[in-house]
């Protein structure tokens, strides 16, 4: 392995074009080798083995790379941001204390039409009653829910206002 390391060297540098991007593939070449040395079949060439597992390496680097943003300063990273995970959970338990307070048929058609996707003739075959019995059910079904959540509009969904002006602030 020693033996072929300029040579290891040399191709890594004619694929990175970078002495440190090539040294850091050559490293892993090796840590990889060492770590699946019992994969090497003693007799073949080792060589062509280390070479097969540079340009594996490279390869998957570079399909790696696609999916990543240059940020060398990290201005990038900086203005990213995430809502915290603890409101969905509150919302779910607040949905589910307004379901409860639907009347029964309300929430069953509710949960057939949204919960399970079924469609309004589905429903309606399930509950026994006409098709525009359930399309009323369900209209008055979600009137009402949103009532007991509070919800007015579209502004009302995602983070709320304390949650939007705190990710606000912070850039």
């Amino acid at each position: 392995m020693l033996a072929l390391l300029p040579s290891l060297r040399a191709f890594a540098l004619s694929l990175t074009t970078t002495r440190e991007i090539a040294d850091d593939l050559v490293q892993d070449t090796l840590v990889r080798a060492l770590a699946k040395i019992d994969q090497f079949q003693p007799g073949t060439n080792i060589g062509a083995w280390l070479f097969t597992i540079l340009r594996n390496l490279f390869y998957s680097r570079c399909r790696r790379a696609k999916h990543e943003i240059e940020d060398p300063d990290g201005s990038y990273a900086a203005r990213l941001c995430t809502a915290p995970d603890q409101d969905a959970g509150c919302d779910l338990q607040d949905l589910r204390k307004a379901l409860v307070r639907l009347a029964t048929e309300q929430r069953e058609a509710l949960l057939l039409i949204v919960a399970e996707g079924l469609s309004y003739e589905e429903a309606a075959h399930i509950c026994g009653v006409p098709v525009g019995t359930i399309k009323s059910r369900v209209s008055r079904g979600r009137v009402r829910l949103a009532e007991l959540l509070g919800i007015g509009g579209a502004e009302d969904f995602g983070p709320d206002q304390v949650t939007q002006a705190a990710l606000q602030s912070v850039f």
